[in-house]
């Protein structure tokens, strides 16, 4: 009887060690798949309709608070502000697919070959990879929420937000420093 006692208490330990290390797995796997260019990891990881809905609200959002009020009460102002934010949709709708990630790594290693932004500085090796999550500071907000915080270029803070899925962690959010 000990030993099935001893034996639940391991898997449960183990289960929750998983658990708890889920967001630091799929760290690194968003890290792996953007080195490796394999969108289809990348899916794994990544929570795409979410991430979509989420930063297409945050973006329009922006848009409007820029505008300020006095566009927003006048009609081409108002027709003028629905027609950006169509595009905008649109062009998060396009970008944030694993579609258009892999588009967006594609052109940044060419870029990153030009400039002679390559592992070793050989022009014919493979570029840098990305790694957006690099200094990143890691936090638990509630049992089924991560953020890792990491500054941008311009040294703003950009919050990745992880949400717990079953037993699985993906990114959901991307807090952009508007």
């Amino acid at each position: 009887m000990k030993k099935w006692i001893a034996l639940v208490l391991v898997l449960l330990l183990a289960l929750g060690g998983y658990v708890a290390a889920g967001p630091y797995l799929a760290i690194h796997g968003i890290r792996t798949a953007l080195a490796e260019h394999d969108t289809a990891r990348l899916q794994k990881h990544v929570d795409f309709p979410a991430l979509r809905v989420n930063l297409r609200a945050q973006l329009q959002d922006h848009l409007v608070r820029e505008a300020g009020a006095d566009m927003q009460s006048s009609l081409f102002g108002s027709v003028a502000l629905s027609v950006a934010g169509s595009v905008l949709g649109a062009g998060v709708d396009t970008l944030v697919t694993p579609l258009g990630i892999g588009a967006l790594l594609q052109g940044r290693s060419m870029w990153k070959k030009a400039l002679g932004e390559t592992i070793g500085g050989d022009t014919h090796a493979p570029a840098t990879p990305a790694d957006p999550l690099k200094h990143a500071q890691h936090r638990y907000e509630s049992l089924s929420r991560f953020t890792a915080t990491a500054p941008d270029q311009d040294g703003d803070l950009v919050v990745f937000v992880f949400t717990r899925q079953g037993l699985r962690w993906r990114l959901t959010d991307i807090r952009l420093p508007l």
